[in-house]
């Protein structure tokens, strides 16, 4: 009898489509903590995980354990290596909250063209009018670099060209005739778009190649008084790089969602930094998106125990070909 382990609860529609599953058992884990995954994860056929690490120590305490499903697309707090010599797939939901993280993208570069936040505080405090030192501008007209031109970042771009802004993007795997014909033009030389781009938005996963790649050098080859945004990954950009930016204006603002280390720590130096938006890395965390997650990953786990799991959501496929 198959069981199946949440950790942390999942929308209760994806809960009722595994219970639903003849011979399916399934068990919420709440609060997730070192003693209780402990004391449960011998148990579990499959577990769904959103943002619990699932390291080499926690696979192999699970002896039964046939796939984990990621309640959404990051997955740099799984063991992929682990899994992938144990045979496990590791599956994620690419299509589940590209709408949600795409607008919420726009909604960080709205917020910092029209100073929402600043404004509101002023409105509040019965403070009427827009004073000089907190200067707005349009989208429309403007140039954005768009990096990572996957499900959500192609949703950006159209995103941004619906508001009239010049889109650029940057994506070595991305063929050029691809970005082309989506009606974008390719940023083949990065310090060349850099330059040119009044916003450079981020939507590429942290890979050896991107960690830490808004850096020193990115920075200094950006346009003076550009605006970052990053819903993508916390440790594609050098954060201690950025602070110093905001701190000389070099970079007029940032639209944060997401850290090198979450949850946030006390100590991280763009807390203190000017001129920054700094969510709790939400962007997914939309009614609909949630359920669309959960409901992909009761999908995937149903999917794996009938053999008949879409490669398509599987991080590691070949341990798929090799299972077969």
């Amino acid at each position: 009898m198959p069981h199946v382990l949440c950790l942390r609860p999942i929308h209760d529609d994806a809960i009722a489509l595994l219970c639903a599953s003849p011979g399916v058992t399934v068990e919420v884990l709440d609060p997730v903590t070192p003693e209780t995954l402990a004391a449960r994860i011998a148990e579990a056929d499959a577990i769904t995980v959103r943002l619990t690490r699932v390291d080499a120590s926690v696979i192999a305490r699970a002896p039964k354990l046939r796939i984990v499903a990621r309640h959404g697309v990051g997955y740099d707090a799984v063991d992929v290596e682990a899994l992938t010599a144990r045979g496990i797939p590791l599956t994620v939901t690419p299509d589940a909250n590209a709408v949600s993280v795409a607008e919420h993208a726009l909604m960080l570069m709205l917020t910092i063209a029209r100073q929402t936040i600043a404004l509101h505080a002023r409105t509040k405090a019965a403070l009427w009018g827009f004073p000089a030192d907190l200067p707005t501008f349009d989208l429309a007209g403007r140039t954005v670099l768009v990096i990572g031109f996957g499900r959500i970042g192609g949703r950006v771009a159209r995103l941004c060209a619906a508001f009239g802004m010049t889109v650029l993007v940057r994506d070595p795997y991305v063929p050029r005739n691809t970005i082309i014909g989506a009606g974008f033009a390719p940023a083949d030389d990065l310090e060349a778009a850099l330059a040119r781009a009044d916003i450079v938005t981020l939507h590429c996963p942290a890979t050896a190649e991107t960690r830490g790649m808004v850096d020193e050098a990115f920075l200094k080859a950006a346009k003076p008084g550009v605006v970052l945004i990053n819903t993508a990954r916390g440790t594609l950009v050098d954060e201690p790089a950025l602070a110093a930016a905001l701190a000389s204006g070099r970079v007029a603002a940032a639209g944060l969602d997401v850290f090198a280390v979450e949850p946030v720590e006390p100590g991280n130096v763009l807390l203190q930094a000017p001129n920054v938006v700094l969510l709790p890395h939400s962007a997914a965390a939309t009614a609909e998106s949630m359920r669309r997650m959960a409901m992909s990953c009761a999908e995937s786990i149903l999917a794996c125990f009938a053999g008949r799991l879409d490669p398509q959501v599987v991080v590691n496929p070949e341990v798929l070909r090799r299972n077969a």
